[in-house]
């Protein structure tokens, strides 16, 4: 089977309190485009992640507001952070690293809120059959085996492949690319 992979670079996901103090008080955000799963989009707006050792200017937004404040690196965006954020599914941020979120209203020190995301693959149970929420696969990308690919099933969910740059640098995968399914 076929799935096209989208590669993710470094953004956050802001719950309603962190996006008050960073935007000001029941700030709107500003869809700038779509993402392939249903209701989910990238903002115009952007914060700046930081440590003592290295800052991101410009790290996008995530639309719509979650429960939770999380942001997701890649591998290589750690290492210049001087951080060891987990590879862990999203929300699961217990024990994660901390960093520096500055927003034009403001600026938080987040503990528990930054991680590498696990390899993951949207599905339904309509286009992802024989698979089941939490499964662990692995996917072939130019004869190249790619394991621990995670499996996130829900009814609206597109079928895509997320990783994220160091994933698809290491892999020569480019957005827009597909991977076989075994």
């Amino acid at each position: 089977m076929k799935i096209k992979v989208g590669v993710s670079n470094r953004h956050i996901h802001l719950c309603k309190k962190d996006a008050d103090i960073l935007f000001g008080n029941d700030y709107k955000f500003h869809k700038r485009n779509d993402l392939t799963q249903k209701g989910e989009y990238a903002c115009e707006e952007t914060v700046i992640v930081s440590t003592d050792k290295y800052e991101f200017p410009h790290v996008r937004v995530m639309g719509p507001l979650r429960d939770y404040t999380q942001v997701e690196v890649s591998r290589d965006d750690a290492s210049l952070l001087e951080i060891n954020p987990p590879m862990r599914d999203s929300g699961d941020l217990e024990n994660s690293e901390a960093v520096w979120i500055t927003g034009p209203n403001g600026k938080i020190y987040k503990e528990n809120c930054c991680i590498l995301a696990t390899r993951h693959i949207h599905g339904n149970k309509n286009n992802l059959p024989n698979h089941n929420n939490r499964d662990i696969v692995s996917v072939i990308f130019n004869g190249k085996e790619i394991d621990n690919v995670h499996i996130k099933m829900k009814d609206s969910y597109e079928l895509e492949m997320h990783i994220d740059k160091s994933d698809a640098n290491e892999f020569g995968i480019e957005n827009g690319d597909y991977i076989d399914l075994e």
